[in-house]
């Protein structure tokens, strides 16, 4: 059993919520001459759920190689990825105040879907180790924003740096009329399926 895991995530509602669960955590970031955001492009044509799978294992890979550069002890890493999607349309996280309007405009009044993948890698003295992944979609539905519930919400600066424009556990939360799946997967790290996966990799969880 593991007493700890790395997060290769820069993201604090993780953390948070790993530690929820009991699960300590030591943050495992990119280095600063690694560039992360290269692996976030999208291929043509791609599938949203091909699309975060795709991504998470990149990441998962990248952050193991991390640790074995570092020299750091061994220990299971867990890699996470978020998008939204509108039909097969990928809403990634909006490079500027104009992209988060038009995100938001884009969702208002209607049904999306939001996909995160979870991958766990339990690396191993000699040889590959072992590695273990999951995807959560769940549905969220926006009743309809004014231009100006829009833009008051882009200038709070919530919407930057996150899939879609928007954080469910934010201001954003009094314009969804209905959720359809995992909560805290659409925080960006599905409960169960996180858990089915850190117990695989013989992590301990709170219960």
């Amino acid at each position: 059993m593991s007493d700890f895991i790395y997060l290769a995530s820069q993201s604090p509602r993780r953390k948070q919520l790993l530690e929820q669960w009991g699960v300590r955590c030591e943050l495992l970031l990119p280095d600063a001459d690694e560039d992360v955001e290269a692996l976030e492009a999208v291929k043509p044509e791609e599938a949203p759920a091909a699309y975060v799978q795709r991504v998470t294992g990149l990441k998962l890979q990248a952050s193991v190689d991390r640790l074995r550069r570092k020299g750091w002890p061994l220990a299971p890493v867990l890699c996470a990825d978020t998008t939204v999607a509108l039909g097969r349309r990928i809403l990634g996280k909006p490079a500027d105040a104009t992209e988060a309007r038009r995100m938001l405009s884009d969702l208002s009044g209607r049904r999306h879907r939001v996909l995160t993948a979870v991958a766990v890698a339990r690396p191993a003295v000699r040889g590959p180790g072992r590695q273990w992944a999951a995807l959560s979609i769940s549905q969220v539905e926006f009743d309809p924003w004014s231009g100006a519930d829009i833009r008051r919400y882009v200038d709070s600066g919530e919407p930057m740096g996150k899939a879609g424009a928007y954080a469910i556990q934010g201001a954003a939360a009094l314009h969804i009329r209905h959720i359809s799946g995992s909560y805290s997967g659409i925080m960006g790290l599905p409960a169960h399926e996180t858990a089915q996966l850190l117990r695989a990799a013989g992590v301990r969880l709170a219960c």
